[in-house]
């Protein structure tokens, strides 16, 4: 053994603390001798010295300190470990020992000769041992001390492998370490994607020999703990035995496995022979962590048809408020089933989401599957457009509005407000857009003036022969919102014939042209039908150019809606007051328990456009102290308020404050003498009239519509009976803004059910004698 060591130690390379080269050896070991005998030397005479005490306490102390430090290592180290640490600390403690024996010899009575024969005998040992610097060779030797197995053979010393840093290394080693690989090498190998394990590479097997038969698709998963079912081993082209192409996919295995399932789900639950929906085949399908998409297609014979429920039941999803369907009215439809509603977190607005683009469009919330939802402020083709907000207390109507409102003073459009709750509904925007007007009588006042400021702009178009409307030239946009219209034109509204008259009048008309002149128009209330808008055929047929945003109403309004305005076919459904899963609702009834209510579903909604019903929710607003901070900030970061021309300004101003003194006196069933004034030139109040007079003479009041009814009933008047192409040319069919000929076909037969035509003979309608 020693020998082995010796040896080692001359063998041993010269790393700083692994070992010495033989010429640094030798001077390492002249100086540790010089060293020797000179701390030989003071430990003999120094305690008989007249030296100050710290001198003698330094000596005492670091051999008290050396030999705490091999104590702790006795209980630390075990083996060559501790023979080395004995072995570094013999110099000092000798020294040491030697040194506080000399100074204890007078206490003790002891002759003085000891201690120096005591140091002279340390001094003779350490001078030929040096013990500090045989200490580099022996740890290097310990190090590579051979190891012998439990049948006393000697087993050779291997150095370790370096682990390895990159996971393409890491799969080379699992390779290398496998009994079932023989001498065959893992190269050529690619990791799909790093966040994935996925990867594929080629088994190089020694020139001349082929792959073994141990490396079978079994035993590679084994090598790499994954199913055998994603092992893929595969012939290359063009080569012998000795390369075989690998592919270890658990990934694409798991998804594949997952899709195999859905399908299968797919066939025996709903488009298969017993399905409930025969027919509708799965042509693709996605499936993410939180959401699975299927595309689906309906067989030839058939349209599409996916209703949200029965797809719920087939696929065996609780709650059906997480299946989303969207088609496009004839044969392909998109379903959507998400893990949670994705609809429940939603983020709050930015300027730059309400700043509109070249397109007229801004951002004002997000669809279910997390794409922007977009409206339009106004069209580049067709000028002004008319929005409906429909929804109830709670449903998010007001936040809705105020988010465009905001946008419109981000985007310098021209925003008159008129909320017939006396102002409560939009508090925020009073102040903060060009007009706002509060009340019944302002709503009134404010539609007669912007009925103003568009006969002045037809003038000016007309003048310079302009036939459409080019946003800044000349003029900016206005878009005129009526909040809480329901209070002037619903069904139970508190107000005179006349005056609801009078508005539906101002309504069609901004509706028929003032679109040319770009004005636009806002509908807003808890419940509103297209036939209360005045003019339901033009107002139909315009909305379905705008927005109709319908958050949370009873489902007979939602049915009512979606047949005005969805002809994709997509199946709506009135949105609940709160986000949760009915079976949880369900079971909670069985065991006759409580469920709390989930997150409200404030602001979301269907929207309805071109047609189509997408489900989306509003960019979240919270509230404080009963306003909307967010809301109040996106307002204000806006540039200055954008107003009229100053001729248009005038204009609106002085037609305002007429028609609002007028419809104040209207509404308040007064009056006035002819010219409004008694002798002393001051206003005064007439007597109480048994009936409401209209508005004041001198306001421009443009005439009431003629509903469609009464339009054919006037061309059937003459009580001739009439082919029905000479109805249809009578009411307008074909002309700009005119009804269809389908909407002249559902008049007649409504007023055939009503006893009001008949059809004397066919293509023929007349009156019916009786009328």
């Amino acid at each position: 053994m020693t020998t082995e060591i010796v040896k080692a130690e001359e063998a041993a390379p010269a790393p700083e603390d692994r070992g010495l080269t033989r010429k640094a050896a030798r001077r390492l070991a002249i100086a540790e001798r010089v060293l020797y005998g000179t701390a030989g030397t003071w430990a003999a005479i120094g305690p008989l010295t007249d030296v100050p005490w710290w001198a003698h306490g330094t000596v005492v102390l670091t051999g008290a300190l050396s030999g705490r430090r091999l104590w702790k290592r006795t209980a630390a180290e075990d083996g060559p470990g501790l023979l080395l640490s004995a072995m570094r600390s013999l110099p000092v403690l000798g020294w040491s020992g030697t040194y506080t024996a000399g100074l204890l010899a007078p206490l003790l009575h002891y002759p003085t000769g000891w201690p120096m024969l005591g140091a002279a005998a340390w001094t003779a040992v350490m001078v030929p041992m040096v013990p500090w610097t045989r200490s580099r060779g022996l740890k290097r030797a310990i190090e590579q001390l051979p190891e012998y197995s439990e049948e006393g053979a000697l087993v050779p010393v291997q150095e370790a492998p370096p682990a390895p840093t990159t996971y393409e290394g890491h799969l080379r080693q699992m390779w290398a370490l496998s009994p079932y690989t023989g001498e065959t090498e893992l190269c050529r190998i690619h990791q799909y994607r790093e966040d994935e394990p996925d990867f594929e590479a080629m088994i190089l097997a020694p020139a001349g020999q082929a792959v073994p038969g141990t490396v079978t698709p079994n035993n590679i998963a084994a090598i790499f703990d994954v199913p055998p079912a994603a092992v893929e081993l595969q012939e290359i082209d063009g080569y012998g035995p000795g390369r075989l192409a690998l592919r270890v996919a658990p990934t694409v295995a798991v998804e594949d496995k997952k899709k195999h399932r859905l399908e299968q789900l797919w066939e025996t639950r709903v488009s298969g022979p017993g399905g409930m929906l025969p027919g509708m085949e799965m042509v693709d399908h996605r499936i993410d962590e939180d959401r699975i998409r299927i595309l689906v297609e309906a067989e030839d014979s058939a349209m599409i048809h996916l209703p949200r429920k029965k797809l719920a039941r087939a696929l065996y999803v609780e709650d059906p408020d997480l299946v989303m369907v969207e088609t496009d009215g004839m044969a392909r439809g998109v379903v959507t089933i998400y893990r949670e509603h994705p609809l429940i977190n939603i983020r709050e607005a930015t300027v730059e989401d309400l700043t509109m683009g070249p397109d007229g469009r801004i951002v004002i919330g997000l669809r279910h599957d997390g794409r922007p939802f977009k409206m339009a402020l106004y069209s580049p083709e067709l000028g002004g457009l008319t929005d409906l907000a429909v929804g109830a207390m709670g449903s998010g109507k007001s936040v809705f509005l105020l988010t465009v409102l905001a946008a419109e003073r981000l985007s310098g459009v021209i925003s008159l407000v008129a909320d017939a709750q006396s102002g409560m509904s939009l508090p925020e925007a009073k102040g903060r857009v060009y007009h706002f007007g509060a009340g019944i009588a302002a709503l009134g006042a404010t539609l007669a003036a912007a009925c103003a400021v568009a006969d002045y702009r037809e003038q000016v178009s007309s003048a310079n022969g302009w036939g459409s409307f080019t946003l800044g030239s000349p003029w900016r946009l206005v878009n005129v919102t009526l909040d809480e219209i329901n209070m002037v034109l619903g069904e139970h509204a508190l107000v005179p014939p006349e005056f609801r008259k009078w508005v539906t009048g101002m309504i069609a008309r901004l509706q028929q042209t003032g679109r040319k002149f770009g004005f636009g128009v806002r509908f807003a209330g808890q419940s509103i039908h297209v036939t209360d808008l005045g003019d339901a055929e033009k107002i139909r047929a315009n909305a379905k150019q705008g927005l109709v945003w319908m958050g949370r109403v009873n489902s007979t309004m939602t049915q009512s809606m979606a047949s005005d305005m969805v002809t994709d076919g997509t199946e709506i459904h009135a949105i609940r007051p709160f986000f949760g899963n009915v079976s949880d609702e369900l079971f909670a009834a069985w065991d006759g328990k409580e469920t709390p209510p989930g997150p409200v579903t404030a602001g979301m909604a269907w929207g309805l456009q071109g047609g189509r019903a997408i489900l989306m929710r509003v960019f979240k607003a919270l509230k404080k102290d009963k306003t909307y901070p967010h809301l109040i900030k996106l307002f204000e970061a806006a540039p200055p308020i954008a107003g009229f021309t100053p001729e248009e300004d005038r204009i609106f101003k002085a037609a305002y404050a007429e028609a609002l003194a007028a419809t104040e006196r209207f509404l308040a069933g007064e009056e006035a003498d002819e010219d409004g004034k008694d002798e002393d030139g001051e206003g005064k109040r007439g007597k109480k009239s048994k009936r409401p007079a209209g508005p004041s003479r001198d306001i421009t009041v443009p005439p009431a519509p003629t509903s469609l009814r009464d339009q054919v009933l006037e061309a059937l008047a003459d009580g001739e009976a009439h082919r029905i192409r000479e109805v249809r040319a009578a009411v307008g069919v074909g002309s700009e803004d005119g009804p269809s000929s389908g909407s002249v076909d559902n008049a007649l037969s409504k007023l055939a059910e009503a006893g009001k035509v008949i059809n004397p003979r066919h293509g023929y309608w007349a009156l019916a004698p009786s009328s």
